[in-house]
């Protein structure tokens, strides 16, 4: 049995640890309220991109349409955007994208694929680069969190479309977690090139779209940005989801770490009767010796 001072130094440690976790949860929980108003504020406008450009990709002629818009007829090599945290102590959030990205790297493969990673955010880096590491074509690090900007998500589609229009791969599919709520993340997987044609909405079916100017300088220039819109939208997602995640794995181990600390308290309180009694004891049987 550990004797008091040990006891005493655990019951210390646990409530110092205590006071962390749950600073961390007032932190994630003061820094999800605006990045889930933005990951909301942002999906209406990256929604109606997606359906427009898989309502062009649906109507476009693939001998003349762009390849970023209808690929480019082959589907030999994949690349997996992979979305993930810099950091940890957020229960099973890099966890299941590691999961995933794991599960659809060994599909694609066992379908005769190449497969390519390119990585966002560390744990998740981490976390594959022994297994997958020569897969790797680049890693992005500091680019989520609460300041996320369209700037570093135009950054990674450029990035993506020099190895497209350089034939390094022939199908781009984003992997990240969509925050639901604060207690629920969904993974989900988005294909960005080419367009994904069965998102196409029904009451845009009919839709006949007129360019002006030229169909191709307008296309030229839309769909890099549709592709960038889409990127920035996961990354919102993915840094709402992370801090929902980490303010609920917070305040489990806040609530772990009272009920740890109720436990060591009654074992210190136990122990702390057992020595006084055991001297009492001993000085009863002194005193009756005499």
């Amino acid at each position: 049995m550990a004797n008091l001072k040990d006891l005493k130094t655990r019951i210390n440690s646990v409530k110092s640890t205590q006071k962390i976790t749950a600073a961390m949860k007032m932190v994630a929980a003061a820094k999800l309220r605006r990045a889930q108003e933005a990951a909301e504020s942002g999906r209406p406008y990256a929604n109606r991109m997606r359906r427009v450009t898989a309502n062009l990709a649906a109507k476009a002629d693939v001998n003349s349409a762009p390849a970023l818009l209808v690929g480019n007829g082959k589907s030999a090599t994949h690349l997996l955007v992979v979305i993930s945290a810099d950091r940890g102590l957020c229960g099973g959030f890099n966890g299941s994208i590691t999961r995933q990205t794991r599960t659809e790297v060994t599909r694609l493969q066992d379908e005769g694929k190449t497969v390519k990673l390119l990585m966002v955010g560390r744990k998740s880096a981490d976390a594959l680069r022994r297994e997958y590491g020569k897969q790797f074509i680049d890693s992005f690090e500091g680019i989520q969190g609460t300041s996320v900007s369209f700037s570093d998500a135009a950054s990674l589609g450029d990035t993506i479309l020099t190895g497209f229009e350089a034939g390094d791969y022939d199908v781009c599919t984003m992997i990240y977690n969509k925050f639901v709520n604060a207690i629920t993340q969904e993974i989900t997987l988005t294909q960005l090139i080419p367009a994904e044609i069965n998102a196409v909405d029904d009451s845009d079916a009919n839709v006949n779209y007129e360019y002006e100017p030229e169909e191709d300088e307008l296309l030229d220039t839309l769909l890099p940005r549709i592709l960038s819109t889409q990127i920035y939208s996961a990354l919102l997602e993915s840094s709402a989801a992370e801090l929902a995640a980490r303010m609920t794995a917070m305040d489990n181990a806040t609530r772990n770490a009272g009920d740890l600390i109720d436990r060591l308290t009654l074992v210190y309180n136990r122990t702390r009767q057992a020595a006084i009694t055991s001297e009492l004891i001993e000085i009863i049987s002194g005193a009756e010796a005499v």
